[in-house]
C-alpha cells in the first residue's frame, strides 16, 4: 500500500539525487569562468604565475603551497580556485606586494567579478534540480 508519507520520501530522495547530480557541474563551471578571470588579470612575466592557477573539483586535492589555504582535499558541493604551487610559491606577494614591490591584485578581484555570475548559475542549477525531482514518481 502506497500512502502519501512513502510517495514524499520518494520525491525529496529524487530531488536530493538530482540536486547533488547537476550542481557539481554548475559548481565546476562557476570556479572556471573565476579563474579564468584571474589568470586575465594577473600580471604576466613568465606565465607561471597564470598557469598555477586551477580549478580542483569536489574530492580532489589542491596543489602543494596553494593559495589561499593550501593544499586540502575540495568537499562535496565545492570547488576551489587557488593559486601557486611547488614551483611558484608567490601569489600572496604579487597579491598584496611587499616593500619592495607594489601590489598587483588578481585573485580577490577576479573572484569578486565573477561571484554573482557562478552564484546565479548554481541557483538555477539547484532550482531546476529541485522541480525535476519533485515532479518525479
Amino acid at each position: 500500500m502506497d500512502n502519501g508519507l512513502d510517495r514524499m520520501n520518494r520525491r525529496f530522495a529524487a530531488v536530493l539525487a538530482n540536486v547533488r547530480e547537476v550542481v557539481q557541474p554548475a559548481l565546476v563551471k562557476g570556479a572556471e569562468e573565476i579563474a579564468a578571470t584571474q589568470r586575465q588579470l594577473a600580471p604576466e612575466d613568465t606565465g607561471a604565475l597564470k598557469d598555477s592557477i586551477t580549478v580542483t573539483p569536489p574530492g580532489q586535492t589542491t596543489p602543494a603551497y596553494s593559495q589561499p589555504g593550501g593544499s586540502r582535499t575540495a568537499k562535496d558541493g565545492e570547488a576551489l580556485v587557488t593559486a601557486g604551487n611547488v614551483a611558484v610559491r608567490y601569489p600572496h606577494l604579487v597579491e598584496y606586494g611587499t616593500s619592495d614591490a607594489p601590489a598587483q591584485p588578481f585573485f580577490w578581484p577576479g573572484f569578486r567579478l565573477k561571484r554573482k555570475r557562478a552564484q546565479d548559475r548554481i541557483k538555477r542549477a539547484i532550482s531546476k534540480a529541485v522541480r525535476t525531482g519533485w515532479d518525479a514518481p
